[in-house]
C-alpha cells in the first residue's frame, strides 16, 4: 500500500498533470499585460512583409485569426517569390499546386492540398474550416469548393518559374537545397533588406490583444516534387498546431522530415511540459536528427514557436534559418540558432 500511494503521489507530480494555470514559463500574474500585447511572427526574411499585414488587423485589436490569413495573403500573390504562391516553381510535370493550413484559438482548422489556379488557398483553407463538416479537402475537389465559393482561376506559371523549370527538365535532377534561394533577388534589385534572400514556406503565428492565438501556414512545396506530393504544410500538428493555453508552432523545410516526428505538435507539447519556444525547436530538431542523422547532413528543416505569454523561438537544422516579428514595440528579423555551424 506504501508503495502505490507514492507511485500515485509521484504520478500527480508528473508534468502531464500540470494543469494550464500550473505551467512552467507562463506568468500568470501578467495575463492583463499579456493580453495588451499582440504580436505576430512569422518564417524567414520575406514575413517581415507578410507581418506588416497581419499587424494591419492586429494592431487595430483584431482577431488573430483575421490577422494571420491576412498576412500570408502578400507572400500568395508576390510573383518575385518562387516557394509559396503566385510564381511558385512547378511539380516535375509543369504544374503549381498549393497546399495551405489554418488554425484557430478553439482548435477549429481546415486544409487544402493539391490545389491549383487559386491565388490564395488560405482563404480556401479558412472556407473549408468555418463552411463545410470537414478539416481537409484535396485536389479537385479542393478546386470545386473555391470556385464555388466565389474564387476565381487563375495561371499561376510566370514566365520566370516556366524557364525554370524548363531548364530543370534538361537533367530532371531532384535535390533539394538546405535553404532555397530566390534567384529573382539581387543585392542591386532587392524589395528586402539584406541582398539574397534564402526561404521557403511561410508559416505565420499571432497572439492578439485579447490573448487568443491562431496560425497559417501556405506553400508551393518543393520545386519539382513528383504530382500530388503533399508535405507538412497544410497537415495540421505537422506544418502548424495551435494550442491556445501553451502556443503555437509551425515549420519550414523538408516537409517528410516534419511529418515522421508530428513536428509542430511536439514543439507545442514541449512548451507544455515547460519548455521555452526555442528550446521547444530544438528538441524538435534534434528528433529529426537522431532517426537520420546522416540524411540531415545535407537538409533544412526549421521551427519557429510563439508561446501565449507572446515570447518566440526558433531552431533549425542548418544555419541560415530566420523568422520575422512584430509587436507595438519591435519589428525585427531574427537568425535561428541552428544544430551545424
Amino acid at each position: 500500500m506504501s508503495s502505490r500511494r507514492k507511485f500515485l503521489k509521484s504520478a500527480a507530480l508528473t508534468p502531464f498533470a500540470l494543469s494550464a494555470g500550473d505551467l512552467p514559463g507562463i506568468d500568470r500574474a501578467n495575463v492583463k499585460k499579456i493580453r495588451n500585447n499582440p504580436v505576430v511572427v512569422s518564417t524567414w526574411d520575406f514575413g517581415k512583409a507578410a507581418n506588416a499585414g497581419a499587424w494591419d488587423i492586429l494592431g487595430k485589436g483584431g482577431r488573430a485569426l483575421d490577422a494571420v490569413e491576412n498576412g500570408v495573403k502578400i507572400p500568395e500573390a508576390d510573383p518575385l517569390n518562387q516557394t509559396i504562391g503566385y510564381g511558385g516553381l512547378p511539380d516535375r510535370d509543369g504544374y503549381v499546386t498549393l497546399d495551405a493550413c489554418i488554425m484557430d484559438e478553439k482548435y477549429n482548422c481546415g486544409s487544402v492540398m493539391c490545389l491549383q489556379n487559386i491565388l490564395h488557398p488560405i482563404s480556401v483553407a479558412r472556407l473549408v474550416m468555418e463552411k463545410t463538416p470537414h478539416i481537409v479537402l484535396v485536389g479537385d475537389g479542393a478546386l470545386q469548393f473555391a470556385l464555388a465559393n466565389g474564387f476565381e482561376k487563375m495561371n499561376l506559371l510566370t514566365p520566370k518559374s516556366e524557364s525554370d523549370w524548363k531548364e530543370w527538365l534538361k537533367t530532371s535532377k531532384y535535390n533539394p537545397e538546405k535553404n532555397i534561394e530566390n534567384k529573382l533577388y539581387s543585392k542591386e534589385n532587392d524589395p528586402m533588406p539584406g541582398g539574397k534572400d534564402n526561404h521557403d514556406t511561410i508559416g505565420m503565428l499571432a497572439l492578439d490583444a485579447d490573448g487568443n492565438m491562431s496560425g497559417a501556414c501556405t506553400t508551393s512545396g518543393l520545386a519539382y516534387k513528383m504530382h500530388g506530393r503533399v508535405g507538412d504544410s497544410p497537415i495540421i500538428g505537422a506544418g502548424l498546431y495551435v494550442d491556445n493555453e501553451v502556443g503555437a508552432a509551425t515549420s519550414s523545410g523538408v516537409g517528410e522530415e516534419v511529418i515522421r516526428i508530428v513536428g509542430s505538435h511536439l514543439v507545442v507539447e514541449l512548451m507544455r511540459l515547460g519548455l521555452d519556444p526555442e528550446a521547444a525547436c530544438k528538441k524538435a530538431v534534434e528528433r529529426i536528427i537522431k532517426i537520420n542523422p546522416e540524411k540531415c547532413k545535407s537538409i533544412q528543416v526549421g521551427f519557429l514557436a510563439l508561446n501565449n505569454a507572446g515570447k518566440h523561438g526558433a531552431y533549425s537544422i542548418q544555419p541560415g534559418f530566420s523568422y520575422a516579428v512584430k509587436s507595438k514595440s519591435t519589428e525585427q528579423i531574427f537568425k535561428a540558432k541552428s544544430f551545424y555551424k
